[in-house]
């Protein structure tokens, strides 16, 4: 591995605290994780490989989630139930994510990273947020809600990715849901999500736990402004900021992506 992916002075930890800053406002305000800032800028500016950085932002993004879901859960933007089912499938997912996480190729995973981000882009186009859109469980969508956990905890595991870039638009989209109750569900479903991916990625040694606590604990700081400033702004000029920071991520994570392939082997 790169030496700086140990490093433990004041210009990383500075850099962690960044990313965790960023992170944060990002994380409130669209309602994910964070996994798709963490990851790439991990990879971008410390230096990490792509499989130290997926499980490193998975455990940054246990307590990123916890101080989001408080903020919405005050306004009354979380559904309990619907989270509890997305996480009762979610939780297993991490699991298997985490086992696929230590056997792929770090170019591989860098592309997977890559789809996967053109994917939540492609969709954010097709999200019609509304406000007043409400979330009706029956026993079919219940059992949706576990698979679509299962699918999501296989990313975070997979990817780093808390999961709320795939929940909050399929709430939306297929379960009727308003933006800020998607986002908040969705917040609360990462917790034990992560904290299961989190699990298996120490067991297969792919966690930098002081990067995961520096980048958790600066994300703390602003998630919460994160949050409130998802509710004073419309919610498809929010789409489309998103799609905009995800277009210059995408752009760096390509060209990493096409470099790594050209290797003989992983960095």
């Amino acid at each position: 591995m790169i030496d700086a992916l140990r490093s433990r002075g004041p210009r990383a930890l500075l850099t962690y605290a960044g990313i965790g800053l960023l992170t944060g406002f990002l994380s409130g305000l669209f309602g994910v994780g964070g996994g798709t800032v963490i990851v790439p800028l991990l990879v971008m500016l410390a230096a990490f490989g792509q499989r130290l950085a997926s499980g490193t932002s998975s455990a940054a993004i246990m307590p990123i989630a916890a101080v989001g879901v408080i903020t919405y859960a005050v306004h009354g933007d979380v559904d309990w139930i619907a989270a509890l089912l997305l996480a009762a499938g979610a939780v297993v997912g991490a699991q298997l994510g985490t086992r696929l996480l230590n056997r792929l190729s770090e170019p591989l995973l860098r592309w997977i990273f890559v789809g996967f981000l053109i994917v939540v882009m492609v969709s954010l186009f097709f999200v019609i947020p509304s406000r007043d859109a409400e979330l009706h469980l029956t026993f079919w969508s219940g059992a949706a809600l576990v698979l679509t956990g299962l699918v999501t905890g296989v990313m975070s595991g997979l990817i780093g990715v808390g999961g709320g870039i795939v929940v909050v638009p399929v709430l939306i989209l297929l379960f009727g849901a308003s933006d800020l109750i998607a986002k908040g569900t969705s917040l609360l479903m990462m917790i034990p999500t992560t904290i299961s991916g989190t699990i298996g990625n120490i067991r297969h040694k792919n966690v930098d736990l002081v990067a995961g606590l520096g980048i958790g604990v600066a994300a703390c700081v602003t998630t919460p402004l994160g949050a409130l400033t998802a509710g004073a702004i419309d919610p498809q000029l929010a789409n489309i900021l998103f799609v905009v920071f995800l277009t210059l991520i995408l752009v760096q994570m390509t060209q990493r992506a096409i470099r790594a392939s050209r290797k003989p082997k992983d960095d």
